[in-house]
């Protein structure tokens, strides 16, 4: 069984030394990136969804998330003031705990979800009840010096009640959640079967954190069981398509990688196994990970390939995969990580930004697919592996990346997403995920003290949820790996997902990725 814990630094500390006051620095210029789109945001588009920084105005987008060809948009849906939402966590971790209190206060008193309004499940799932729950955790933290007596649990009321309007997404028979939901009046009639993996096996950490902290199943139960249905429908390969039909159960797409439609399943399977502690959660992700490295990778890149057979599909990187990095740093496949992570930050250079679709086989971007919508992915990869190695190398990545958004993606009303990054025509949007996971992962970069004596995981979405021992059913057993110095503890508490570092606890045949070697080191009381 793997457990993640605090780990000394992987090089001596005279090596790894880098300029504090450029760390200092650069946390700075990443404040000063968030309060430009937060106030921007704030002035010219709240409590509507996200900013349109070009025009200064708005839109209210959280119907037209994943809703490529803007089907069933609502006529009277005003907003659900999704950026401010996104935005809580962030707050808290740049310190700025009387902007996030004003924040809770105002949802309290004015967001309401009885609204006429089509969402995306997996997108209201990850930045709408994720955010929620998140903010309600950090809302009865003491450390983040609330005033007394001020909140009084609204955002876990909120999230409850969105929750519950989940639920008849579920009720299929398969236990496959449909893709869409009305807000207001459930499943639309004539509504559409097909959903991806990632749509109906990225809910389990939100909905399960739901569950434990109202002391209700439904939740956690409605999301498990479709994972774990997601999970019996994998080939003989250990590999699965993109999407599928949640009536029927059948596969649509039998071609999948580890970019867009899948991305964060895998995502799920480990950082369940982190947050709740269920040995099922490792079984599958273990499986699904050799399964992954061993079809789907080419030397540093992943393409595509057909679940059925194993054999490439498409040879492209896309930058959702710049996630992968980042899930392998807490599996501690360090050297895998660090390989991809430098193709990534090549291509990054190359353009200025990281191009939504790049054609490997072609070394050209992709005709159609040229934008860049101020992602985050590889930022929070260089994050993790910063935390595990203390490379300053990774701080120049981080130091680029800043540079390039700055030079970039910022206008004077907030900042723009990019069009085309072979012209970098900017476009009007400032998507939410800029504020909660963009700058926050830059930030965490040059300043982790948020982290000090604290466990969390981040949801794919970048919001914290501690890792407790009251929301594990049973802690794993521990195993003294022949290969580490650790030592076992007694008694021990909890795992740890992300404190300062983390501990290398499964290495990886790099060639052909068929073998992992199960290793760990003692969890630690705090």
């Amino acid at each position: 069984m793997l457990l993640l814990v605090i780990f000394p630094s992987l090089f001596d500390p005279s090596l790894s030394h880098f300029d504090s006051a450029k760390k200092k620095q650069m946390r700075e210029k990443v404040r000063k990136m968030f309060y430009h789109a937060y106030e921007n945001y704030m002035t010219h588009a709240f409590p509507h969804d996200e900013l349109k920084p070009l025009t200064r105005s708005f839109t209210d987008s959280l119907c037209e998330l994943g809703n490529l060809k803007l089907e069933h948009l609502p006529q009277n849906y005003n907003g659900t003031a999704l950026t401010l939402i996104e935005s809580l966590s962030s707050l808290v971790i740049l310190g700025n705990y009387t902007e996030f209190e004003r924040a809770v206060l105002w949802l309290s008193e004015n967001l309401s979800f009885d609204v006429d309004a089509r969402v995306n499940l997996f997108e209201g799932n990850i930045r709408v009840l994720g955010g929620l729950v998140s903010a309600h955790i950090l809302a009865t933290d003491s450390m983040n010096r609330l005033i007394q007596g001020s909140y009084k649990n609204q955002l876990l009321d909120l999230a409850k009640d969105l929750g519950q309007r989940f639920l008849p997404a579920f009720d299929t028979p398969t236990g496959l959640p449909y893709a869409w939901i009305n807000l207001k009046y459930g499943l639309m009639k004539n509504e559409t079967t097909e959903t991806s993996t990632s749509g109906c096996g990225s809910l389990i950490l939100e909905m399960g954190a739901l569950s434990r902290l109202t002391g209700d199943p439904k939740y956690e139960s409605a999301s498990l069981r479709a994972l774990r249905k997601l999970w019996s429908m994998r080939s003989s390969l250990n590999l699965l398509g993109t999407t599928l039909d949640v009536e029927t159960g059948e596969w649509i797409e039998h071609s999948s990688g580890i970019g867009a439609g899948v991305d964060s399943f895998y995502e799920y399977l480990f950082k369940a196994h982190i947050l709740f502690g269920k040995e099922d959660f490792w079984r599958m992700f273990h499986s699904a990970y050799l399964a992954v490295q061993k079809y789907f990778r080419h030397g540093p890149w992943y393409h595509e390939a057909d679940m059925r057979t194993g054999k490439a599909t498409y040879w492209q990187l896309t930058s959702l995969q710049a996630f992968w990095p980042g899930l392998q740093v807490l599996v501690g496949d360090i050297e895998a990580a660090n390989s991809s992570h430098r193709e990534f930050v090549h291509v990054w250079k190359k353009f200025g930004v990281l191009p939504e679709r790049y054609l490997l086989d072609h070394q050209m971007v992709h005709p159609t697919e040229k934008y860049y919508p101020l992602r985050p992915e590889l930022a929070e990869s260089t994050f993790y592996l910063y935390q595990a190695t203390k490379d300053p190398w990774y701080i120049e990545v981080g130091e680029a990346i800043v540079d390039s958004l700055n030079l970039y993606t910022k206008v004077e009303g907030g900042f723009a997403s990019i069009r085309d990054v072979t012209t970098m025509q900017t476009e009007d949007h400032q998507h939410s995920f800029f504020l909660a996971e963009t700058c926050k992962y830059l930030y965490l970069l040059f300043d982790d003290s948020f982290l000090v004596d604290r466990n969390y995981i981040f949801t794919t979405e970048g919001h914290p949820l501690p890792v407790l021992s009251a929301w594990h059913e049973r802690l794993p057993e521990i195993y003294i790996p022949s290969n580490r110095t650790c030592v076992k503890k007694e008694k021990p508490k909890r795992a740890s997902a992300m404190s300062l570092q983390v501990c290398p606890a499964l290495s990886l045949n790099s060639r052909h990725g068929e073998q992992l070697v199960e290793s760990a080191c003692h969890i630690p009381d705090a």
